[in-house]
């Protein structure tokens, strides 16, 4: 389900991740808010009351187009059962697994949430809504461990705001102690900042690196043409570890195993510089490109594979280097 290789879709996931966790943070902070009965001078109790719902409505937007952006994007990718199922994608495994977690408990809070006064009773759906906080808090690390921005400035004070507004609400709401309020917002948010720089920290990503290696998601395709003696492969995919680059390759097989034609293109990521070149070798489950740069800067990039879970979906490797 991997319709398209243009960067705006990799944008687009980043930026509704970030509004999704946003908006989340500020639905569980008026929930928080008005479970302790908080008044605002200029703001009646209806109005905060559809801000909230309007907030929820927003945070399930963002998080389907969040999904949906991944889903689509040959930037990374994902196969569907990784999306919905924890823990079996090899990008992350464990921090994205916090991300589908939260979606999921997400989905079955608007559920209770619609049917609450056909199916449920008011005491057991007021319980069953404390689960938000479970939500935001698998959010909240899913986003400081498998974000690419996680260390950004920008995005730690995001993340250290959001912690601090839902962290205050709180012990402001079960203890009525407002120094205990600002403790724990100031608290959760050097806790927030700490753990992003500290255990979750990842390093730092190479920019248009001349030289790397690291690990693939790809797949391929096989395209039978109007001739039984010829066929074309398709190679795509992302990966390379702290540099990370979108690959394609296409070549045209002459049967049983001859290469007669082919093209590669290498797009360095985040920065979007394009290395085109062809392919000079493949194997069964291998190949080597050379390709050069608008620069005239070339590289020769290999690439090895292996199947997951007998589908076109494959791990591997890929390495570059520069060419002499």
């Amino acid at each position: 389900m991997h319709l398209t290789t243009n960067p705006v879709d990799w944008y687009a996931a980043r930026a509704a991740g970030v509004a999704a966790y946003l908006l989340l943070s500020v639905v569980v902070t008026l929930g928080v808010t008005m479970a302790g009965k908080a008044r605002l001078a200029r703001w009646p109790q209806f109005a905060i009351e559809e801000v909230h719902r309007l907030g929820g409505l927003l945070v399930g937007l963002f998080v389907t187009i969040h999904v949906v952006t991944i889903a689509i994007d040959a930037y990374l990718p994902f196969p569907l059962a990784s999306l919905v199922v924890p823990g079996i994608g090899s990008y992350r495994p464990l921090w994205v697994a916090f991300g589908i977690v939260a979606a999921e408990l997400l989905l079955a809070l608007a559920f209770t949430n619609h049917y609450r006064n056909r199916l449920i009773r008011y005491e057991v759906w007021r319980r069953i809504h404390y689960v938000n906080f479970a939500v935001w808090v698998s959010a909240t690390v899913h986003g400081l461990g498998s974000g690419t921005d996680q260390t950004a400035p920008w995005l730690l004070a995001v993340y250290a705001t959001a912690a601090a507004l839902v962290a205050g609400a709180s012990a402001w709401r079960f203890a009525r102690m407002r120094p205990l309020a600002v403790g724990a917002a100031l608290g959760t948010a050097a806790l927030v900042v700490g753990l992003a720089v500290g255990p979750l920290h990842a390093p730092r990503r190479l920019v248009n690196a001349a030289s790397f290696s690291g690990p693939i998601q790809a797949r391929t395709e096989r395209r039978a043409g109007t001739s039984t003696t010829y066929n074309t492969y398709v190679v795509t995919g992302v990966g390379g570890g702290l540099q990370q680059v979108w690959f394609r390759a296409d070549v045209l097989i002459r049967l049983p195993w001859a290469l007669r034609g082919s093209s590669f293109q290498m797009v360095y990521l985040p920065g979007g510089r394009r290395c085109s070149g062809t392919v000079t070798r493949l194997g069964l489950s291998d190949l080597t490109a050379v390709c050069h740069l608008p620069t005239g800067a070339g590289r020769r990039v290999e690439l090895s594979w292996h199947s997951i879970w007998n589908t076109e979906l494959f791990d591997g490797t890929i390495s570059a280097q520069p060419l002499s």
